[in-house]
């Protein structure tokens, strides 16, 4: 019943999640745009490959995004399928570079292929591991109550202030002030130039404090290095960008309350869906020993786990030799296969997006797409 005086609503007030009239569309670049606000790409690691890697010419509209971890032949032929505009692959597929774009590679196909179909190709990778809402989060799921913290913690961008490096020292005389002032002014790359009243060792001073670029720097520590005293009583601090709250690769986890190791086992395989696990005991441990830490990453993690202080080490795979460092340290170990330790979280990722576009598209799963290995 219509209450007296509300607005008459038409159907559909947006797109339906699971059946989406096919009007429901986005243009390529905007939904693009929008999983960059999803996840700033700006996150990922400086060796990754990540996002936008299949183009096909525009205008490029989609109504279907398609998610997987791997992007293989058989999960590329599933998305043509489904009529998907635009795969979202966790993995970047073109990782190395192509020199050439043939039939003669699988990874070569998956370009021919994704560019007969009009089908993007789109990878979010270590941009998905580090923001608070993805993949290691959703692996510490598994754990149980527990707190977590990035092992390594992301930075921001940008920092505060232009500049690498901020500049302090102390003048006494106004003339000389002036003088260096005026230099320094002619010193491009300088910013945040501000003067404020000091009392130094019960001297009446003037404080400068200015920002700049590496190369200014420079010219500017070769302008007070003229007087020694004025030299000598300069400050120079390197300018480190902030670190984003709750943002980095890998986590430590603290359990609210300690639990067998045995235990965290069976959590583990339950969260993952998996009937078997790896796992290395560390030196003088049990299965009945009691877990508290736990250092996770999903993938493979040895390079953001090793060093760490923990009960447990969690993730995909580890190198023999790292594993064997952890034991001797006791430190056990859990492997559970490299892209088990994040195929879950695309049903996850799925209904996040989902929110995050407005229920513009349609974001479905793939259904092929698995770990290559498996216990026979």
């Amino acid at each position: 019943m219509l209450l007296p005086g509300a607005p008459l609503l038409r159907w559909p007030l947006r797109c339906s999640l699971r059946h989406p009239p096919a009007r429901c569309l986005m243009e390529l670049r905007a939904l693009v745009s929008a999983l960059g606000d999803f996840a700033s790409l700006s996150l990922a690691e400086s060796w990754d490959n990540v996002g936008l890697l299949v183009e096909p010419s525009p205008p490029h509209t989609v109504n279907t995004l398609f998610l997987t971890n791997d992007l293989t032949e058989e999960v590329m032929e599933e998305a043509v399928q489904r009529k998907a505009e635009l795969v979202l692959s966790y993995h970047p597929p073109i990782f190395a570079p192509l020199k050439r774009v043939t039939w003669q590679t699988w990874k070569e196909r998956l370009v021919v292929r994704a560019l007969e179909h009009r089908v993007g190709i789109y990878s979010p990778h270590t941009a998905y591991d580090a923001v608070p809402h993805g993949v290691n989060a959703w692996l510490a799921k598994g754990l149980g109550a527990c707190t977590c913290i990035p092992l390594r913690p992301s930075a921001a961008p940008s920092q505060p202030a232009e500049g690498t490096h901020r500049v302090e020292f102390c003048v006494g005389s106004p003339e000389r002030l002036d003088t260096l002032l005026s230099k320094i002014r002619g010193i491009q790359e300088i910013s945040c130039l501000t003067t404020l009243p000091a009392r130094v060792e019960g001297e009446e001073q003037t404080r400068v404090t200015l920002s700049c670029s590496q190369k200014a720097l420079l010219e500017v520590v070769a302008l007070l290095s003229q007087n020694s005293l004025l030299y000598h009583r300069t400050e120079i601090l390197l300018l480190q960008k902030p670190l984003l709250p709750h943002t980095g690769m890998g986590r430590l986890c603290t359990l609210s309350e300690p639990v067998s190791l045995s235990d965290v086992m069976g959590r583990i395989k339950s969260h993952l869906k998996l009937p078997h696990i790896r796992l290395a005991l560390g030196t003088g441990k049990a299965l009945e020993s009691p877990v508290k830490k736990v250092a996770l990453c999903a993938g493979s993690g040895s390079s953001v786990l090793k060093g760490t202080e923990a009960d447990l080490y969690l993730t995909g795979e580890m190198s023999h030799h790292d594993v064997l460092d952890a034991v001797a340290n006791g430190i056990s170990v859990i492997l559970c296969e490299h892209s088990n330790t994040e195929r879950g979280f695309l049903s996850e990722l799925r209904e996040a997006l989902a929110v995050h576009l407005q229920n513009k598209i349609n974001i479905v799963v793939s259904e092929k797409d698995r770990d290559p290995l498996q216990v026979v």
